[in-house]
């Protein structure tokens, strides 16, 4: 509408900024202001409070920045203060989850309480006005979905690629599932691979090809006109039923491209693993499975740590890893320190295994860790514009790190 608002910080040559900022405005008219060129390295927070805008796409480290700045807010809260807050975000948590699509729960009946309370931290936030909020991009833990769905700021998932001028599958206030990107979209068809797993899928939405790169193209779009994404999903059987079967909802389990083949022949999906690490320790800002063509997997750990002005990551601990350091019993206050500290090693080792106990499998468990003195960052090179992991770069860049491992 054209009295929406929304900040533009992603760089418009990527689909969700020409969509959101460029396409979708010209149609409806809402008003787009342009934050700081330093808008991922945290002035994105103070154009969000300028503006207040009424409809937010983060992408998944927009979403874990807000987080992990918000449980230091949570860590220096106590008293009645404290009961008031964790009671006012499991009353939101309990309403968002009665409103999951096949939910047979109620909502709180001290929500509207709750929600008095929790719009204190949409004021401190720039949220207040805010009616949609999404995520994609990237994966993103499902904690963080939670614990803003608690805050009473429910972040709708979704999925889309260039290749399909944005979204094919959306969660929305209607239907929505935590931890899936929705559903396929109204005239579109998806099926998923047999052999691989991969979700194909086609429609209007699909784009007519490379540039100059035919054979890219029938790579990408086989002669019947499905696009094959590349990643491998798992499709539920809550069907839309104004979308043609399979039209549940969908949960990315990996990229093909990004499979780890074991030097038995074991297919790893890396970011199910990378997930369950972070879970298992908090302290963690980003990790990396290594394992392809190996006889083990083995994982490299970045710390939480300050960032400076020119957004390359220190060694200095910071956030959780700071306060994880001051809990475990260890002075360590750099990643340096860290590396060769008992109380850290200890704390890697029990994540280890509590994220290796998760495992579907024992060829997906963990024999190995490896801690890096920095965290991967954009002027770094492991991470694109719209900070997700570039896999093969940060092998390269941490290649000395990771041959230790299997020295």
């Amino acid at each position: 509408f054209p009295t929406d608002r929304m900040v533009s910080y992603l760089p418009l040559s990527h689909i969700a900024a020409q969509v959101l900022d460029m396409h979708a405005p010209l149609r409806s008219g809402a008003q787009v202001y342009f934050a700081q060129p330093d808008a991922l390295k945290g002035s994105l927070g103070v154009s969000l409070k300028e503006v207040k805008p009424t409809i937010f796409f983060g992408v998944p480290r927009v979403w874990e920045k807000i987080y992990e700045k918000m449980q230091e807010v949570s860590r220096s809260t106590t008293g009645m203060k404290k009961k008031l807050s964790t009671w006012a975000k499991s009353k939101g948590f309990a309403h968002w989850k009665s409103r999951e699509f096949g939910s047979k729960t109620g909502s709180p009946m001290t929500f509207f309480l709750a929600k008095k309370l929790l719009h204190k931290v949409h004021l401190a936030l720039g949220l207040n006005e805010c009616k949609m909020l999404f995520v994609s991009a990237a994966p993103i833990e499902v904690k963080i979905l939670e614990y803003f769905a608690s805050l009473d700021l429910p972040i709708f998932e979704l999925f889309g690629q260039s290749e399909c001028t944005g979204p094919h599958a959306v969660n929305t206030h209607d239907a929505f599932k935590i931890g899936t990107v929705g559903r396929p979209l109204l005239g579109t068809k998806t099926k998923v691979d047999p052999e691989t797993g991969e979700l194909c899928y086609s429609g209007r939405h699909i784009f007519a090809g490379y540039m100059g790169m035919e054979d890219k193209t029938k790579e990408t779009v086989d002669p019947e006109g499905w696009l094959h994404s590349g990643d491998v999903i798992k499709i539920d059987n809550d069907n839309d039923p104004r979308v043609p079967k399979p039209s549940g909802f969908v949960s990315i389990t990996g990229r093909i491209k990004e499979l780890i083949i074991t030097a038995g022949g074991e297919n790893i999906p890396p970011v199910l693993i990378e997930d369950q690490m972070k879970l298992a320790m908090p302290a963690l800002s980003n990790c990396m499975t290594i394992g392809d063509k190996r006889k083990f997997l083995s994982i490299l750990f970045c710390l939480q740590v300050e960032i400076d002005e020119d957004g390359n990551a220190t060694n200095k601990l910071t956030g959780t890893a700071l306060e994880t350091s001051k809990e475990i019993g260890s002075k360590a206050t750099t990643t340096d320190e860290a590396r060769d500290d008992p109380q850290w090693i200890a704390y890697f080792d029990k994540g280890v295994k509590a994220a290796n106990d998760a495992a579907t499998s024992r060829a997906q468990k963990v024999q190995k860790w490896g801690l890096l003195s920095t965290d991967f960052t954009e002027p770094g090179g492991e991470l694109t514009p719209t900070l997700k992991l570039k896999r093969s770069v940060a092998q390269k860049i941490h290649s000395e790190a990771i041959e230790a491992m299997y020295a």
